[in-house]
């Protein structure tokens, strides 16, 4: 089973990544109610394995933090086949990350070692002809100040991604809340 574990995004982000989906000649975008951030993804996971992951995740304690998108950009060089939006450096998603990909390691995942590189893609497209491609060059760099957010990313969620004629299709199976550490107000403990 193919999944991956990765951030929802709240409504008001999603309007205004659809509204950039619009401004791209985007062959096949990404529908609404799939735009996520990916965190860690997996090929195949065996059935086995299936409860180790669920048991990983749900142990992780880590507070929530907020996030912000920030420019637009292209994925394959010369060659390009997706549009994302980015993200603006956060020290919290990137702790996430790290903890969430040092959890399906040791639930036993077989994840390929690569760079993060935090996005929401927009689209995918084949082979664009000359015209297209110097339209969706245009149109990235039109959206190189683009900004939405922040938001409080308060949990994580595990989907399962089943490829179809149509693209990929998300179903959710499970959502992972973080624990807000929890500190007494300054001078309210107890003396030893």
């Amino acid at each position: 089973m193919r999944v991956f574990i990765g951030l929802d995004l709240p409504g008001p982000l999603r309007e205004a990544l659809v509204m950039q989906q619009f401004l791209l000649p985007l062959q096949r975008r990404v529908p609404a109610e799939d735009l996520h951030i990916t965190l860690v993804f997996c090929e195949k996971l065996r059935d086995d394995a299936a409860g180790a992951l669920h048991d990983a995740l749900s142990s992780l304690h880590l507070p929530g933090f907020d996030l912000t998108l920030a420019g637009l950009g292209l994925f394959g060089g010369n060659r390009p086949h997706s549009a994302w939006a980015g993200v603006a450096q956060s020290d919290g998603l990137v702790a996430l990350q790290a903890a969430v990909e040092a959890a399906g390691r040791r639930a036993g995942l077989d994840l390929p070692h690569r760079r993060f590189v935090p996005h929401v893609t927009l689209g995918r497209f084949a082979r664009p002809d000359p015209a297209t491609l110097m339209r969706l060059e245009r149109g990235i760099a039109a959206g190189a100040g683009f900004a939405a957010g922040p938001w409080r990313v308060d949990e994580m969620v595990l989907w399962h991604s089943e490829l179809t004629e149509g693209g990929p299709r998300y179903s959710e199976l499970a959502r992972y809340p973080f624990t807000e550490a929890r500190r007494p107000p300054p001078g309210s403990g107890t003396l030893p």
